[in-house]
């Protein structure tokens, strides 16, 4: 195989790319990575100078790619398979990729930063961030709620690399700012993504990892 996966199972940006190798059924290599572990670390810095992954190895074309959306991107380029990921079309392509990037910026971004803010020490807290971070992922469940009242996927009827984003953005929103009965649309979503097999399998083979998430005692 001349795919490899540099990840870790917890880390929802590496969920992204794992969901689009295995809704293509691509064969690849996974390596986990340990940051906390010397070698571990310094195997993947050679790889990702910025020590961030996920990042996907291609010996066969001798490439290196990194950040999440990128390497679904190249999959999609590259080792296309029956589920479309990226559109052929310019404007559904475009589309896909705002998406993507809602996705991202405004459902992952906050909900990290209320993880983020559990794990740092006592007296370096920041209340009032995440006090911000929990009104940014209501103001997105608002926008999803609309969005989503006669969808099935993010683009409609078909699976797209936006769901791929979604995925573990609203996973993990859902554990720290719980949607509740307010946004029945988004948790209709959230629930058909986790029940498609490709996401069920990201998830289950994160089980043994989440009594390390600071949140509902792992």
């Amino acid at each position: 195989m001349s795919l490899t996966l540099h990840f870790h199972p917890l880390a929802s940006f590496c969920w992204k790319p794992l969901i689009a190798l295995y809704e293509n059924g691509i064969p690849f290599t996974p390596v986990i990575v340990d940051l906390g572990d010397p070698g571990s670390r310094a195997a993947f810095l050679k790889i990702s100078p910025t020590g961030k992954m996920p990042a996907l190895r291609d010996d066969a074309r001798d490439r290196t790619v990194l950040e999440s959306t990128i390497v679904v991107e190249y999959l999609a380029a590259h080792r296309p398979g029956p589920v479309d990921l990226v559109p052929a079309d310019i404007d559904l392509a475009l589309a896909v990729r705002q998406t993507d990037r809602f996705y991202d910026f405004y459902v992952q971004e906050p909900m990290q930063k209320i993880v983020g803010d559990r794990l740092r020490p006592q007296d370096k807290t920041d209340p009032f961030g995440v006090e911000q971070a929990r009104a940014q992922l209501h103001n997105s469940y608002a926008i999803i709620e609309e969005d989503m009242q006669t969808k099935t996927w993010a683009m409609g009827d078909a699976f797209s690399m936006a769901d791929c984003a979604a995925s573990p953005a609203l996973f993990y929103a859902n554990k720290v700012e719980p949607f509740g009965d307010k946004y029945p649309a988004v948790k209709r979503y959230h629930d058909r993504l986790v029940q498609r097999a490709a996401f069920a399998r990201v998830i289950e083979e994160a089980q043994p990892y989440f009594k390390f998430f600071p949140y509902n005692n792992g």
